[in-house]
């Protein structure tokens, strides 16, 4: 797989989990990368351009002038995820990777301890998901589930309180769930939470939205809650 962007390239090199095969760079770009990865470089960059770039991603691929080839990270276990402090986001059916990316940089953001997404109704771990999320692909462990009614029926069995995000919903108080290890459950963009997946939260909660818009794209939803939940 291709990543490209300045922050998602210097953070795939900063992770030693990361199996790097080829790095393609302008000269502002290695210059921008320097500044923010400090220490030897894992792989040597080749000098480019950005027509090249541009032929080798498309044209419509903000690549920053920065190109890297690299395997996908390994998947992570459920335990492994439960192991770590934190809430955990799961994404019922949310399908596009810019969501996906943007709702790891607010995990990451707020201390989450992975995001859980369903294998087959999530996008594939790409350059578009990786730069949206500025880097968090690389510190917060994605993990794709098969069924997320079993994975949320896991997560309680773990003593996690299942907490689903719907505009329907009474208002999300973070107080409430003070001492309380959460997992936040989100919907797909068009349609939310499945009902089966609704039904097997503990809990349904919605923002407390004032104005004339009815609701929140998944990415905004999804960071408002988890700072709600996080805050002192």
């Amino acid at each position: 797989m291709w990543l490209y962007g300045h922050h998602a390239i210097a953070a795939a090199l900063a992770n030693p989990s990361r199996r790097l095969r080829h790095l393609l760079l302008t000269e502002e770009a290695e210059t921008a990368i320097s500044a923010s990865f400090k220490g030897a470089w894992p792989l040597q960059p080749e000098r480019t351009d950005r027509a090249r770039l541009d032929q080798l991603l498309g044209r419509d691929v903000v690549h920053q002038g920065a190109a890297l080839l690299a395997d996908p990270l390994p998947q992570p276990s459920l335990q492994s995820v439960l192991d770590h402090a934190g809430p955990i986001v799961v994404l019922d059916q949310v399908s596009d990777p810019r969501n996906v990316g943007a709702i790891m940089r607010s995990a990451a953001a707020f201390g989450a301890a992975a995001v859980i997404v369903q294998d087959r109704n999530a996008p594939d771990e790409t350059g578009a998901l990786a730069k949206a999320a500025s880097g968090a692909l690389e510190i917060l462990p994605l993990l794709r589930a098969v069924n997320i009614t079993r994975t949320l029926i896991a997560l309680k069995a773990a003593n996690i309180w299942c907490i689903g995000l719907d505009a329907a919903g009474p208002a999300l108080s973070g107080a409430a769930f003070a001492g309380r290890r959460v997992a936040l459950v989100l919907g797909s963009e068009g349609e939310g939470m499945r009902r089966l997946t609704r039904e097997t939260c503990d809990e349904v909660v919605g923002l407390s939205i004032k104005g004339v818009v009815e609701s929140l794209n998944v990415s905004a939803a999804a960071a408002v809650a988890l700072y709600e939940l996080t805050r002192p």
